[in-house]
């Protein structure tokens, strides 16, 4: 049993909220779409050299290069500042959404290099060292080292990790790649935003919190297992965007539209319940302000555009897939231990929106 009355306890009592130094958590931290396609559209046009499979012309998860006929090193990076109070679960869940994006694109994490910004005087060393040290443990959880890193004195805290990972070129999975009639997939159910803000709130038990940790630190391993099955035609993770954002980028990306059914939609435990009551992030609004005249809602639902745009901090892989794969694409699924994936719409030929039923 820990003595509450060491120095060491006293100091950690004296620490500050992880979440009370930084002015958003998680993927609730990116630009809203629509300003980060405003910025991009200024750029100088990129080059492209042959071997550049992927870049960022359909917003996919990360680049890939074509090393040879038979391998393609995929490159990703992400970092953001804390959803969490607890150093060591901030780390994890950091690391984790930094992995998910190689697993997104079909391929297999090799090894991280950790980015840190922190600010020195604010937290002491072993504040720093644990949330360090949560993002080394889910890095071994996914089989690679932490081979190096770089780290600044910051304002708000920062982690992350740039992760590199290797993949067939025959088997990256794009955005571009989804086709008429497949069947939308989802692996992990929504709400980690509204977590987020009942947990800012003091609002969030601590069933709630171990349901948050769970969806959070879940390694999207699934990934590289269906870039292999004939069928699969398309990946992303759902993070910052909300369901609804990365649904569009696969409608861009493919040239089709997508209508997905609300009531298939998996939610976290007692997130409708922490929406309904008003446990949303501004994320979700700025989500909603980018596209929402791409989207179509047609349901019931009075909450639907509150869950379907909440940002997704490690989200589940969205999977574009033919009927015939989908027994195969849910078998793994389960394997790896998503009780949530399951149908939740489908890809159609039209103008590239999303319609929700």
């Amino acid at each position: 049993m820990s003595d509450t009355h060491s120095p060491e306890a006293a100091a950690a009592r004296a620490q500050p909220r992880l979440t009370s130094l930084s002015h958003g958590g998680g993927c609730g931290c990116k630009i809203a779409p629509g300003v980060l396609g405003d910025i991009l559209r200024r750029q100088a046009p990129a080059i492209l050299p042959p071997q550049l499979m992927v870049g960022i012309e359909t917003s996919d998860d990360a680049a890939v290069w074509r090393l040879s006929d038979t391998q393609a090193l995929v490159a990703t990076t992400d970092f953001f500042m804390p959803i969490v109070d607890d150093p060591a679960d901030f780390g994890a869940i950091a690391a984790t959404n930094a992995i998910s994006d190689v697993y997104a694109m079909g391929a297999r994490p090799l090894l991280a290099l950790a980015i840190v910004g922190m600010p020195i005087g604010v937290l002491d060393a072993e504040t720093i060292a644990s949330i360090l040290r949560g993002g080394e443990q889910a890095c071994a959880r996914a089989g690679i080292p932490v081979a190096g890193g770089h780290s600044i004195d910051s304002v708000e805290p920062i982690y992350g990790l740039a992760v590199i990972g290797i993949g067939h070129p025959d088997r990256i999975r794009r955005n571009r790649d989804a086709r008429e009639g497949d069947l939308l997939v989802l692996g992990k159910g929504l709400g980690v935003g509204i977590y987020s803000a009942a947990l800012k709130k003091d609002r969030l038990d601590a069933e709630g919190y171990a349901h948050m940790l769970k969806a959070t630190t879940q390694l999207n391993t699934p990934g590289p297992l269906l870039a292999e099955i004939d069928g699969v035609h398309a990946i992303t993770d759902v993070t910052g965007f909300g369901l609804l954002g990365h649904a569009l980028e696969l409608c861009r990306g493919a040239g089709l539209g997508a209508s997905l059914r609300a009531d298939s939609v998996p939610l976290l435990p007692g997130v409708r319940e922490l929406a309904a009551a008003g446990l949303l992030t501004g994320a979700s609004g700025r989500n909603w302000s980018s596209y929402g005249q791409e989207v179509d809602l047609d349901c019931a639902d009075p909450l639907a555009r509150s869950l379907f745009t909440d940002p997704q901090t490690a989200g589940g892989l969205l999977v574009s897939c033919s009927g015939q794969a989908l027994p195969r694409v849910l078998e793994v699924f389960r394997s790896e231990g998503f009780e949530h994936a399951t149908v939740i719409g489908r890809m159609h030929a039209g103008a590239p929106r999303v319609r929700v039923v």
